[in-house]
């Protein structure tokens, strides 16, 4: 995507996007690529380049020719993780999501096979939850982290889940995550994950909590990444009409939510 030429600031401008242009590569990139991607002169790249080097935001790998993410860059992310604003911008959208549907709601994030609850709201009424702040709870059994685990390229999927045995279950072993089975493979996964890509939304009944089912949907991030998932738990008796009530509402939010966290290409 080329860079805007309408900025007041353009090499404010143009800085910002070699940054953004480098975070969503997989490793390091030609100066020669950078330009060519974003439309910006190939000295003009060099030049800012530099700069960036000297204030360790970029590290030059000579002998590739290439450059990449510096140290600099990675404060700026463990700044982000400290202020926690997923949880600040999430938690409002969360709360009136909870107040229009009257079921408690919940925002999390990926780490690793997990799923790590970042924001809890309790509605009224309703029973207490595993998924509080703090809790971690296996993806692949959770509306939020399936919505997640959708949204994820084949191979970084198939790294995270390499053999049955990286399929951990909420039960005692033996039993089975009711009321589906715990016997999980990665074609099983595959399977849901390919229903969730095509309906545009994750469910779970039971395989959390018995008695209590799930809707999540993805919240993807500038470059397409699920930067987290916002989802609403109910009683598993709900009727088909209150289900298809809660599915759109919860995308909503989750739209809402990817606005706020950053500009969309």
């Amino acid at each position: 995507m080329a860079v805007s030429q309408q900025s007041k600031v353009p090499a404010a401008d143009q800085t910002l996007a070699i940054l953004a242009h480098l975070a969503a590569q997989r490793g390091p990139a030609p100066a020669a690529t950078i330009a060519s991607a974003l439309g910006i002169p190939r000295s003009t790249v060099y030049h800012l380049l530099a700069v960036m080097q000297e204030r360790g935001f970029v590290v030059h790998l000579p002998e590739e020719r290439r450059y990449g993410l510096g140290v600099a860059a990675f404060e700026l992310s463990s700044g982000f993780s400290r202020q926690q604003p997923l949880a600040r911008l999430g938690r409002p959208l969360v709360a009136a999501l909870v107040d229009r549907l009257g079921e408690s709601g919940h925002l999390a994030v990926l780490h690793g096979r997990d799923v790590l609850y970042l924001v809890e709201e309790r509605a009224p009424r309703r029973p207490s939850l595993v998924t509080d702040v703090g809790v971690r709870l296996p993806a692949h059994l959770t509306a939020t982290g399936r919505a997640m685990l959708a949204g994820l390229p084949p191979a970084q999927l198939r790294a995270l889940y390499p053999d049955r045995a990286a399929f951990a279950s909420r039960l005692p072993q033996g039993e089975a995550d009711a009321p589906h089975g715990g016997d999980w493979s990665y074609g099983r996964l595959k399977r849901v994950l390919a229903v969730v890509r095509a309906q545009g939304w994750a469910g779970e009944d039971g395989e959390v909590t018995g008695g209590l089912a799930s809707v999540g949907a993805v919240v993807r991030d500038h470059v397409g990444w699920p930067a987290a998932a916002i989802a609403i738990t109910f009683p598993d008796a709900a009727s088909d009409e209150v289900l298809a009530g809660f599915v759109p509402a919860v995308q909503v939010a989750a739209a809402a939510l990817a606005r706020r966290i950053g500009p969309h290409r």
